[in-house]
């Protein structure tokens, strides 16, 4: 699974309902849900 950083939580959370996202810039980044908070949370890489 992937993490990312939640900045409600003030910490790494895996990502809930995970999606490939390019970004404009044509970077592949992950998109997806906090599982605690609900609070959209992004990372940016593979």
């Amino acid at each position: 699974m992937t993490q990312a950083y939640c900045v409600k939580c003030r910490k790494k959370v895996e990502i809930k309902d995970p999606k490939k996202v390019t970004m404009k810039n044509g970077r592949p980044a992950t998109k997806g849900v906090c599982p605690s908070c609900s609070t959209g949370v992004y990372r940016i890489g593979k």
